[in-house]
């Protein structure tokens, strides 16, 4: 199993519950595809304790999607890289909703 970390703010104006709503909007569509095995659920990052040592600035919110493995993850970048593909998908919004994003993609060990 291979998983992606998605580490964002929302936009001024972008509230969670919109966003959640595109995001699980947009987890359908991929999965309809065979693009994405599971998401987890969205997450406010807790910076005021001792065990978050992420820099002060770090997105505030957080996800993690699963792909079976690397064809699938392959195949589910190249379908949301293509724009004229992507477009009769909820990612374009997802998209628009977010800034400072990053991802991280880790593979399970056997």
């Amino acid at each position: 199993m291979i998983h992606m970390l998605s580490r964002f703010d929302l936009k001024p104006g972008v509230s969670i519950e919109a966003f959640s709503q595109e995001y699980s909007t947009l987890v359908e569509q991929m999965r309809a595809k065979g693009l994405v095995s599971s998401t987890g659920q969205i997450g406010r990052r807790e910076a005021d304790t001792p065990m978050d040592t992420d820099a002060d600035d770090a997105p505030e919110y957080y996800v993690v999607m699963s792909f079976a493995d690397r064809e699938q993850l392959d195949r589910s970048y190249a379908y949301l890289t293509d724009t004229s593909a992507n477009q009769a998908t909820s990612h374009p919004a997802v998209n628009r909703s977010v800034t400072n994003h990053v991802f991280t993609c880790w593979q399970d060990l056997d």
